[in-house]
This record gives C-alpha cells, sequence and structure tokens, in this order.
C-alpha cells in the first residue's frame, strides 16, 4: 500500500511543530502541566462511600483501590503510566501512555492510508477525542471525521439478567462519569478544535451505533466497561473498521465483563490477530483481514 512519504518526513524528527503541538496537548489534557499531587487525588466523601459499596459489592478491597486513587505518591505515575479515575480538572482520565498509544494508531494508518474516520466510544470529558482531534489537525488533515458517542449522563445501570458478567457492575452510581454533551462541545472548543470535522452521538450506544452514519472506520477506541455495552461496539463499529486500522479497549485487563465481551466476539468472528498490551489493562490489535 502507497505510504505518505509527507507525513512520514513530518513526523521522522521530534523537533517539527507537529511533535511538540502534540506533546504539549498530551500534557494539558492530562493536567500534567498543573498537576499538583498535594490535592489531584482528593476525592469527596460521597464518591468513597460509593467506591466502598461498589468494592464490597465485588469482592474487592476498598482500601487498596482507594489508596491506588489518591496516594500522593501515584498521582504522578498514574497520570504518566496507567489512568486516575477521579482527575481533578483533566479533561481525560487515561495517561501518557495511552494517549500514546492512540497516536501510534492514528499516525500510522495516516502512514498508510488506511480509509476511514476516527471514534471513541465513552469519552468522558471528551479528552481522548480532543487529542485525535489535534492529531488531524497537526497533519492536516481535513478528510476524516472524529466521532464522540456517549450517552454523556454516564454508564447504564447493568441488566444483570441478560449479561450476567454485568452484575454489580454499579459504575451509574458514580455522577462523576456523567458529563454532558455541553460541557464536552466547550472542551473542545477551548483548544480551538470544534469544527465540522468533530461529530457528536448522543445516547447508549444500543441506540445510537447501529445507524452511525459512517461507512468506514480507521481507529476505534472503545471504553465502554460493561460486557453489554463493548459487545453494542463491537456488533456496530467492528464491520466498519478497515483492514490495516486499530480498535483500542480500555478495559480488558481490569473489567472481567469487557474482557469476556472482546473474547467472545473474536471467537465468534474468527479474529486471531495479535493482542498489543499498553499497560496492565489497555489492550489493541491491528485488523488483519
Amino acid at each position: 500500500m502507497e505510504k505518505n512519504n509527507l507525513l512520514l518526513e513530518a513526523t521522522s524528527a521530534s523537533e517539527k511543530a507537529s511533535a511538540l503541538y502534540l506533546d504539549l496537548m498530551k500534557r494539558c489534557v492530562t493536567d500534567w502541566i498543573y498537576l499538583n499531587s498535594e490535592t489531584d487525588g482528593q476525592i469527596s466523601l460521597p464518591t468513597i462511600a460509593k467506591v466502598f459499596i461498589f468494592c464490597l459489592r465485588k469482592g474487592m478491597n476498598p482500601f487498596e483501590m482507594l489508596q491506588g486513587f489518591t496516594s500522593k505518591q501515584l498521582v504522578e505515575e498514574n497520570r504518566l503510566k496507567g489512568y486516575t479515575p477521579f482527575p481533578g480538572r483533566a479533561h481525560t482520565m487515561i495517561g501518557f501512555k495511552r494517549l500514546e498509544t492512540v497516536q501510534f494508531c492514528i499516525e500510522d494508518v495516516l502512514v498508510n492510508n488506511i480509509p476511514g474516520d476516527l471514534i471513541e466510544a465513552g469519552v468522558w470529558r471528551g479528552g481522548a477525542c480532543i487529542f485525535m482531534r489535534a492529531i488531524l489537525k497537526a497533519y492536516g488533515v481535513k478528510n476524516r471525521t472524529v466521532w464522540v458517542a456517549d450517552s454523556f449522563q454516564g454508564l447504564p445501570a447493568p441488566n444483570s439478567k441478560k449479561y450476567p458478567l454485568d452484575a454489580g457492575w454499579w459504575l451509574h452510581l458514580f455522577k462523576e462519569i456523567a458529563v454532558s454533551l455541553e460541557e464536552v462541545k466547550v472542551n473542545f472548543s477551548r483548544y480551538g478544535l470544534l469544527d465540522d470535522q468533530v461529530k457528536f452521538l448522543k445516547g447508549w450506544f444500543c441506540e445510537t451505533l447501529p445507524s452511525i452514519p459512517v461507512e468506514k472506520l480507521a481507529v476505534i477506541r472503545a471504553d465502554g466497561d460493561l460486557y453489554e455495552s463493548t459487545m453494542d461496539i463491537l456488533t456496530n463499529l467492528y464491520p466498519k473498521l478497515s483492514v490495516g486500522g486499530y480498535i483500542i479497549f480500555d478495559d480488558y485487563g481490569d473489567i472481567d465483563a469487557c474482557q469476556q465481551a472482546v473474547n467472545d466476539y473474536r471467537k465468534a468472528q474468527g479474529i486471531y490477530d495479535e493482542l498489543i498490551q499498553t499497560d496492565h489493562t489497555e489492550i489493541y490489535w491491528k485488523r488483519s483481514k
């Protein structure tokens, strides 16, 4: 397949303005430039109570989980290597490593002229999608769209009768996860990236993804957490993923329901592409056929 030599030249030297811009974007969407380890891990008492209920329901250690979220020593490490569920002012929960995966996948499809748009399903404050749009902006790409798919009201309550693996994943209790469409649009605009190349899909995945007006996708970032949501993403979006494109799963290593949905879909569809691990929970693969 013919490669985009201009993009190869643009990305060959870190001194290029595009590389500097994207590095700064990562520092901004993660709030790294203003990170304060003394305050950034603080969460409210109601949220602590919900973490306790959630952990006890799932047979997890709430003290260990809270330590991972709030430890001053881990605030910087989480931003760099992993993710931060309650990251203060940041526009994304994911850390540098996962943003670098997003960048790698998008740059690879641009270099190799893999056709299709970009989408994240499950966007929270929009930081990863904002970064996607920034990558297109950095390379002057005007013929691709970033799709921003979310309920914009948090996660759905688990339908444990239909999807038993979702039982106990009471993520809908955490209103911190619910960010309105209006707030996400404002976040895009603050970076100067709210334009016609950004499209929003508001609603539950089972309602919006089946009718998404997209023929081809080049990169899919899936952050659905639950079995049901993850399977909705796979069923409706993976058939649109171009050969040579990438699909990324944020929660594969942390949430058993998500992992099982991915494994079930791969088995049913005969997908044997190598799973590549970003960190302890995120994985992705490149579609080969």
